[in-house]
């Protein structure tokens, strides 16, 4: 028996909306499944051998590329999460996402591959001064993104996903942004909020969904990742704690984490409408971590590992590995500039992008 679906919720009829309407009415034991197939759980693959691109043997890199030019950036943060979680819990995410995505896109043939994470993040003002927390500013941390991104692309990888599990979306937005209008390389770049992209997934009992509350931070819902995701070791639910934190205004102005409730604006709109995290919740805890269950983050999870398929797959369908977006539509340089820059290293007379002259920003 399907699950209902609530009046509310509407699947678009594209690609997408199916795959949504698909994970929300599938039954637990095909959720199960679908886990299984992406192994998940899994034990962090960090230092396992031919997982990252850092960890593989140069002469796999450059052969597998080849085959599949999508690379996964995974972007957490070092930022506390309460007593009960490690400070390293949205870098976890997004590595054990990307880990699972390459585990079952390469049994079909297409290795994704994967960089190291960008492991410390940009915050919002209302962070700081949290003890454990780790803060990194934006002009600095889009500046590294670019460069990471520029890198990939010399290597090779021209379609590049940033997976984020951070409060700082916005630095990720401004660096693909600041990426084109620099350098001007064609290729696809996609920020992904996961946990947005996964929202309908996180949706309360009272709208139909498997939570109690809705997702803030180190709450129920992260919480309930961490217990799906995290070796045991890493999470102890003896420290969880529930929080009521205090806002200045009524509620119903500013939305939660993944934007679920379609509220006028962002829970990142604005600030000094609530006190700081470091007054308001100094348990780092922002939510009743208490309520976690790693059941109920079983959906949200099966749902981003499958987009993530999808979304792949589409890329490659429309830009087989090697190709790229026309340059002139994507970009103003011309194909006849581009053509030593666009070979992979290894090919006959393959320039590095570092020697091509910058078009928006810096000196050639």
């Amino acid at each position: 028996m399907s699950r209902e679906i609530p009046k509310d919720l509407v699947f678009e009829d594209t690609p997408v909306g199916r795959l949504e309407k698909y994970i929300w009415t599938a039954s637990e034991e095909e959720i199960d499944r679908i886990l299984e197939e992406f192994g998940i759980p899994s034990p962090p693959e960090l230092a396992k051998p031919g997982v990252y691109i850092q960890t593989t043997p140069g002469y796999r890199v450059f052969e597998e590329v080849r085959q599949c030019d999508v690379v996964l950036i995974p972007i957490g943060s070092t930022e506390f999460h309460g007593n009960h979680l490690p400070s390293g819990t949205d870098t976890l995410y997004v590595t054990q996402i990307s880990e699972a995505v390459r585990r079952y896109m390469k049994k079909k043939g297409k290795p994704v591959a994967i960089t190291w994470p960008i492991n410390y993040g940009s915050h919002p003002w209302h962070h700081y001064g949290m003890p454990g927390t780790v803060i990194i500013e934006e002009d600095h941390l889009k500046d590294y993104i670019i460069d990471v991104m520029l890198g990939l692309w010399n290597l090779g990888y021209r379609k590049q996903i940033l997976i984020n599990n951070h409060g700082h979306f916005w630095v990720l937005e401004s660096a693909i942004q600041e990426f084109m209008k620099k350098y001007q390389l064609p290729g696809i770049y996609i920020a992904l909020d996961w946990h947005r992209a996964a929202g309908k997934f996180f949706r309360t009992k009272e709208r139909g969904g498997e939570f109690e509350t809705d997702f803030v931070h180190a709450d129920e819902a992260e919480t309930s990742i961490a217990l799906l995701l995290f070796p045991r070791e890493m999470v102890d639910m003896d420290k969880a704690v529930d929080t009521t934190p205090r806002a200045y205004l009524p509620d119903g102005h500013f939305d939660k984490a993944v934007d679920g409730l379609l509220r006028p604006m962002r829970w990142s709109s604005a600030e000094g409408h609530i006190p700081i995290e470091i007054v308001n919740t100094p348990e780092g805890v922002v939510g009743k971590a208490t309520l976690a269950d790693a059941k109920k983050a079983k959906r949200a999870i099966a749902f981003i590992l499958k987009y993530l398929e999808l979304l792949i797959d589409q890329i490659l369908e429309k830009f087989p590995p090697g190709e790229v977006p026309p340059v002139e539509e994507v970009t103003f340089r011309t194909r006849e500039e581009m053509e030593d820059y666009l070979k992979l290293p290894g090919d006959e007379g393959w320039k590095p992008v570092y020697g091509l002259v910058k078009r928006l920003g810096g000196k050639g």
